[in-house]
C-alpha cells in the first residue's frame, strides 16, 4: 500500500511542467518506518520554534525524513504543506524565494492528498481534475492537505501573475469549497477567511464581489476573533480595494495592540501578522489615493 501511495504522489509531482505549480521533487521513500516516530517527534519539537526561520527549516528537513520513512502519516505530510507555506509567507521576502517555497508546499500537498487512496485512485484513472477528485473523495482527514495546498497555490498564483491565477482558480475553489463543507472551523474559520480574500482579490470578470468579501471576513472574525491574520487581510485586500482608509487603520491598529498569545497554538503566526500590520501601516500612503 505504501508503494502505491508513493508511486502516485511521485507521478503527480514529477508530471508538472517546469513553470507549473508543484514542481518540487519529493524524495524517495526509505521504508525505515521504525525511525519515523523519532523523526516526527524531533520535527514537532522544532516546529514549536517556527517563528525562527532556521528552526522551521530544520523542522521541515526532519518532517521530510519522517515522511520518507512513513509516507502514510497525514500529520507529517500536512506539516510539510503548512510549513513550506508559512516559510514563504512569514520568512521569505524576495519573490523568487517565496515562489520556490510555495512550489514545495504545493508539491507536498499533492503527496499529502495521495495518502487518501480514493483520491489516488480517481487521479490514476485520469478522468477528473484534482479539484473534482478532491470533491468526490476527500474526508475530514484531508482538510489540512486541502487548505494549505489551496493557500500556497493561491499565493503562488497571485505572485506569478494573472494568467497563473486563472489557470489554477478551479482547483483552489474546489479545495476551499470542500474544506468549508467538511470542517468550516478548520484553522480558525480558515475557509471563510479564504473566501473573503478571494472575493476581494479576484478580477471583476472572475467574480470579484466586495460585499461578499466583507461578509466572509466578518464571519471568519466572528468565529475566530483572536486569530489576527483575518483582520490583516481585511485591511490589505478589502479596505484597499474599497479605499476605506478608516477600516484599514482600525483593523491594523487592532492587530498591533492585540495579545498574540490569546490563541497559544498560533501565537507564532499572530506575531508574524502583527509584523505585517506594522509594515502596512508604515506604508499606508501607498494604498490610498490623495
Amino acid at each position: 500500500m505504501k508503494a502505491s501511495i508513493w508511486t502516485l504522489s511521485a507521478v503527480l509531482v514529477a508530471g508538472c511542467a517546469t513553470k507549473s505549480a508543484g514542481t518540487y521533487q519529493v524524495g524517495a521513500t526509505t521504508g525505515a518506518a521504525d525511525a519515523a516516530t523519532a523523526l516526527k517527534d524531533h520535527a514537532d519539537t522544532l516546529w514549536e520554534q517556527r517563528g525562527d526561520k532556521a528552526k522551521l527549516e530544520q523542522a521541515l528537513v526532519k518532517y521530510e525524513e519522517a515522511y520518507n520513512a512513513n509516507p502514510t502519516d497525514r500529520h507529517v505530510a500536512g506539516r510539510l504543506v503548512r510549513g513550506f507555506y508559512f516559510l514563504g509567507d512569514a520568512h521569505e521576502s524576495e519573490k523568487d524565494a517565496k515562489l520556490a517555497t510555495w512550489d514545495k508546499a504545493i508539491s507536498w500537498g499533492k503527496a499529502c492528498l495521495a495518502i487518501n487512496q480514493d483520491f489516488a485512485g480517481l487521479m490514476e484513472k485520469g478522468d477528473l481534475t484534482e479539484g473534482e477528485a478532491a470533491a468526490q473523495s476527500a474526508t475530514v482527514d484531508d482538510v489540512p492537505c486541502l487548505y494549505w495546498t489551496a493557500s500556497a497555490l493561491g499565493k503562488w498564483g497571485k505572485l506569478s501573475g494573472l494568467a497563473k491565477t486563472l489557470k489554477h482558480l478551479g482547483t483552489v475553489k474546489a479545495y476551499i469549497t470542500t474544506v468549508e463543507q467538511l470542517d468550516p472551523n478548520f484553522f480558525h474559520a480558515g475557509a471563510y477567511r479564504y473566501w473573503g480574500a478571494y472575493y476581494s482579490a479576484a478580477p471583476s470578470f472572475a467574480g470579484q464581489d466586495l460585499d461578499k468579501s466583507k461578509e466572509y471576513f466578518d464571519k471568519s472574525i466572528e468565529m475566530a476573533p483572536d486569530y489576527l491574520g483575518t483582520r490583516v487581510l481585511v485591511a490589505d485586500y478589502w479596505a484597499t480595494r474599497t479605499q476605506d482608509k478608516a477600516a484599514f487603520t482600525e483593523n491594523l491598529e487592532f492587530v498591533v495592540a492585540a495579545d498574540p498569545d490569546a490563541l497559544p497554538e498560533v501565537a507564532v503566526e499572530n506575531r508574524k501578522e502583527q509584523a505585517k500590520a506594522k509594515a502596512l501601516l508604515a506604508n499606508m500612503d501607498e494604498y490610498f489615493a490623495e
